[in-house]
């Protein structure tokens, strides 16, 4: 282990003219804040060989806990002490701001305004390139080499979205392909995308739960097309609580179009009561079941009373 190691582990001595020099450090902290706001001296810790910070409690409203720290050294074998900087650095009880968040994680759903750009990163994994295949197209691509100078002069005419192109040209082709958007939407995309629209109408739903039956017999869905259509359509009964969104096939609600022709659940008949005839029931044993003794047969009613 070498000498420097060892020095480095080993706690500095403060230096006792960097140490004794208290009042230079109160004047240095006292011009920096506002007057009155710096309290008592609190400690003194070395920074280094002959490099003292001194602490003092803060007294500024809305500053708890923190405190002012003036750093002083002064020059091997000198006998003066000089001033090195003065900060306001917080204690271990100090009141802090929250950790600050960079914008795009601060961003929530409905955030956007009229007017605002939300800016998309270049590697969002929502996104892959508008088409793939190999690094050169086939000679008959509408985005080959040979005809880039083609597309490029048709995209100065559909520059307003106004415009729409001449059917069967280049630009027209690429856009019924979706081959004009620079990016579309990837696996991933489509997928979290998927997730976030089935929590909100999906099946597991407590509206879909009490629903008569689901979207795909409805005659208010509209069918998407491309493979969201497949699990998902758009509700177009405007008393629905889904007017106007993306629903699952497999949501449904009070609204759904056949749910007053649908056959009622089945329900117990109710009980039958005969309240019209008359019930016999025998109050005394008759003597011919020989289930009693004929002794102990009350006496015979003689009109007594």
């Amino acid at each position: 282990m070498s000498a420097a190691t060892t020095r480095s582990r080993t706690p500095r001595t403060p230096d006792r003219l960097c140490v004794e020099a208290v009042e230079l450090a109160r004047a240095a902290a006292e011009e920096a804040a506002f007057p009155g706001v710096v309290g008592a001296h609190v400690s003194a810790v070395a920074e280094g060989d002959r490099v003292v910070t001194h602490f003092f409690e803060s007294k500024e409203p809305g500053y708890r806990g923190w405190r002012w720290a003036v750093t002083v050294t002064r020059a091997s074998r000198a006998k003066n002490v000089t001033l090195d900087e003065t900060v306001l650095l917080p204690g271990d009880d100090a009141l802090l701001a929250p950790e600050w968040v960079p914008w795009s994680e601060r961003l929530r759903p409905g955030d956007m305004g009229p007017g605002d750009l939300l800016p998309t990163d270049a590697e969002d994994l929502r996104l892959e390139p508008g088409w793939s295949g190999e690094d050169t197209p086939p000679p008959n691509s509408v985005v080959s080499t040979e005809m880039a100078e083609l597309v490029e002069a048709e995209d100065a005419d559909v520059t307003d979205r106004a415009v729409v192109p001449v059917r069967g040209s280049i630009t027209s082709v690429a856009e019924e392909l979706g081959m004009r958007r620079a990016r579309v939407l990837s696996r991933y995309g489509l997928h979290t995308a998927a997730d976030r629209w089935d929590e909100s109408f999906g099946a597991k739903t407590p509206m879909a739960q009490a629903a008569p039956a689901s979207c795909v017999s409805c005659g208010f869905l509209v069918a998407i097309g491309g493979s969201l259509g497949q699990a998902f359509g758009v509700c177009a009964n405007e008393f629905s609580p889904a007017d106007g969104r993306l629903v699952s096939l497999s949501y449904g609600c009070g609204g759904h179009s056949e749910a007053a022709v649908m056959p009622a659940p089945l329900r117990p008949a109710p009980p039958v009561l005969d309240s019209m005839a008359s019930d016999e029931f025998t109050l005394r044993p008759a003597p011919d079941t020989g289930s009693v003794p004929v002794s102990d047969l009350p006496a015979a009613d003689l009109g007594h009373s």
